[in-house]
Formats: structure tokens, C-alpha cells, sequence
């Protein structure tokens, strides 16, 4: 998938987001953010589709200002199908006037901020449609394509030099010695194996044996993966191995799951 590609499809999962939250309880829990409320996941997407809308479309190389400007949502559920369609328009929008080599921040600490931001929302917006699957008992799909790009970006935000370095109690708890975990989807080309090192997790897409091995539909790896779904209820997923190793990996895997 390309920036475009990215972006057309944050518009498509925002508006399937919206349609779903759109007039509901506010005050409803998120089960798999479990400080949030369903006011405080639409507010989340939305502010956050704009914040990057103002650092991509202004081409900003530091974003204090563009933290400052955060956009919280309407308080009335019943505005909430407008102000989240408008906030991916914004984003699409921002996208088609820049280039991909357009110097914009971003927190993994590289230099390509565009593609960076456009996979970041995108992966954004099919994650948390997921937690308002789980807040409205609705059920949730993904194409298994989507599905793998979303959990590319996963990973590669959460083994990022940048994550590292600013989560240092996450680099503690992935410190290792060459520990390996093997993710591997059947329904879509995706295959990952990340080896814990004692100065960051190294990321590679590959095929190879590893201390232990997670395979399955692409969707539900991206579920488990992010904490949105427990392992013990993807029974479509086979797991070889060693289940502490995997364990220890997603109960650190925490970046937006607890508000």
C-alpha cells in the first residue's frame, strides 16, 4: 500500500468507526482500553486524525504546536458521525499536499514522516475500530490484506529506535539474548520474527524457526497481538513453542490499550 492507498482507507474504517458510534452512550467502557470511555475512544481518533492532519499538512519538523491545537470531540454523541468523517477528509486532504520525502516529526525517530503518519492512522483506525467492536458488541472483520499492513505497522512502531528510547520501561522488559518470536499469517503474505537484544528489538520479515510461533488468519494475529483479543480466544491461531516468551511479549505490547 502506498500513502494514497493508506489514507483512502482511513477514510473507509473511520467511516465504518463512525457509523457504529455514532448516538451511542458516551459514558459506555471500552473493554480492551480499560480507562477509556466510548467518548474518550472517538475523541482519541478523531483529535488524533487532526493533530496529524495540521503536522502533515503544515510540514512540521517539531510538534509542539500541533499538540497544543489537539481537538477534542463533541460531547453529544449524536455529532459524532460529522466531526469523525470530517476529521479523516481533513487527513486525506493534508496527505495529497505533500510528498512522501516532505520532512515532517514523527516519534519513531526517522526521517519519513509522511509514509510514517499515513500507516500510523491507518493501523489507528482498524485497531480501534476493534475496541469499538468490543464496547458495542459488534462484530469485527478485516480484510486479510488490511490486516497485515496494520500489524506491520504494529510492529515496527513498537521495535522502533524511537519507542525504545522513549519507553524505558518498555526497553527494560524487552531487553533479551536473542530471544525470538516468529508471527506468521496464512490467509495474506506476512511474515515477521522479532529478536529481543539487549539494546532494542530487531524486526525482520523472513521465515525462519524461532523460540516460539504464532500462525493463523492475519486478523486474528492482529487482535492478539495488540491486546485486543486474547490468545486464549483466537482458537484459530497455532501457537509451537514457548507460551511465556509470547506471554511476556504482549502483556508489554501496551501502547494504546490503557488510556
Amino acid at each position: 500500500m502506498d500513502t494514497s492507498a493508506y489514507l483512502k482507507a482511513v477514510v473507509e474504517q473511520t467511516s465504518m468507526f463512525a457509523d457504529w458510534v455514532h448516538g451511542r452512550d458516551a459514558a459506555a467502557p471500552v473493554p480492551t482500553c480499560p480507562k477509556w470511555t466510548l467518548a474518550d475512544l472517538v475523541d482519541h481518533v478523531g483529535g488524533t486524525q487532526r493533530m496529524v492532519a495540521m503536522l502533515v499538512g503544515e510540514q512540521m519538523t517539531e510538534p509542539s504546536r500541533a499538540f497544543a491545537g489537539y481537538v477534542p470531540g463533541p460531547t453529544d454523541s449524536g455529532q459524532w458521525r460529522a466531526w469523525l468523517s470530517d476529521g479523516a477528509a481533513e487527513a486525506r486532504q493534508a496527505f495529497a499536499s505533500v510528498a512522501d520525502d516532505t520532512p515532517v516529526w514523527n516519534p519513531a525517530g526517522g526521517a519519513a514522516g509522511v509514509p510514517f503518519w499515513s500507516r500510523r492512522l491507518f493501523s489507528e483506525a482498524c485497531v480501534h475500530r476493534a475496541d469499538a467492536a468490543a464496547a458495542l458488541g459488534m462484530r469485527y472483520e478485516l480484510a486479510p490484506e488490511l490486516a497485515v499492513a496494520a500489524l506491520e505497522d504494529w510492529l515496527d512502531a513498537m521495535t522502533s529506535r524511537g519507542y525504545w528510547e522513549n519507553r524505558p520501561a518498555f526497553a527494560d522488559a524487552m531487553r533479551g539474548g536473542g530471544q525470538t518470536l516468529h508471527f506468521h499469517a496464512t490467509d495474506a503474505p506476512g511474515e515477521w520474527v522479532a529478536r529481543r537484544e539487549p539494546d532494542m528489538v530487531v524486526l525482520e520479515r523472513t521465515h525462519t524457526e524461532a523460540d516460539v510461533v504464532v500462525r493463523g488468519p492475519a486478523v486474528e494475529l492482529l487482535l492478539v497481538i495488540s491486546r485486543r483479543r486474547a490468545l486464549d480466544a483466537a482458537p484459530s491461531l497455532e501457537l509451537q513453542g514457548d507460551r511465556a516468551l509470547l506471554d511476556h511479549w504482549i502483556e508489554h505490547m501496551d501502547w494504546v490499550t490503557d488510556g
